[in-house]
């Protein structure tokens, strides 16, 4: 079997670069997931307490798409899994990293809406429909300029720094040869003028 060169600044030939792209991508899963089953949880745990039945019809059709956002939000999450597992040993590591990422993408976006109707549906209920509206609308932005916005101006900022400090091309290996390694005699008539209008 031939061996892949190396292709990214890290020396990784490109399965490798896939294995750690999906690592890396498994430990954010875990993070989400979390989230993820403490809502659904309270959520299940929901309509099984006495004031559930109290709920107006605004609040249970939250309520309902809360849920299935939840678990839309879940499946998502849990995608990767069984499609590396559906996968495995097939060496679609780059495919499956690169659905993978789409699927947490898309995870995310539900998530956001899943969060805010819970937080709305609980606000509803304790203060009033104004203050849900507002609590669900604060957690969408919230949320929203966290997962967002805000990795597109780190990652801005990140592309301007590294512009402002990025150094030249290294020398190319001729020209070093006809500089560093060559005695001062033998250089070039014009690099030797140059070398003693310095020296005055």
């Amino acid at each position: 079997m031939a061996e892949h060169p190396p292709c990214t600044a890290r020396g990784e030939t490109p399965l490798q670069r896939a294995d750690r792209n999906f690592v890396e991508l498994l430990q954010e899963l875990r993070v989400t997931q979390t989230g993820v089953q403490i809502l659904f949880a309270f959520l299940l745990s929901l309509a099984f307490t006495s004031r559930f039945t109290a709920l107006d019809t605004v609040q249970r059709a939250t309520y309902v798409t809360t849920l299935l956002l939840a678990v839309l939000a879940a499946a998502l999450f849990t995608a990767p899994a069984a499609l590396h597992r559906s996968l495995f040993q097939q060496g679609a590591k780059p495919r499956i990293v690169q659905v993978s990422s789409r699927l947490a993408t898309c995870g995310l976006v539900v998530l956001t809406f899943a969060f805010s109707g819970a937080v709305m549906l609980v606000v509803d209920v304790t203060t009033g429909r104004s203050g849900g509206i507002a609590a669900g609308g604060g957690t969408f932005l919230v949320c929203l300029g966290l997962w967002g916005l805000l990795p597109r101006l780190v990652g801005r900022a990140g592309t301007e720094d590294d512009r402002r400090g990025a150094p030249g091309p290294p020398p190319r290996p001729a020209q070093l040869r006809e500089t560093v390694g060559r005695p001062s005699g033998l250089r070039p008539p014009a690099q030797r003028r140059a070398g003693a209008s310095r020296g005055r």
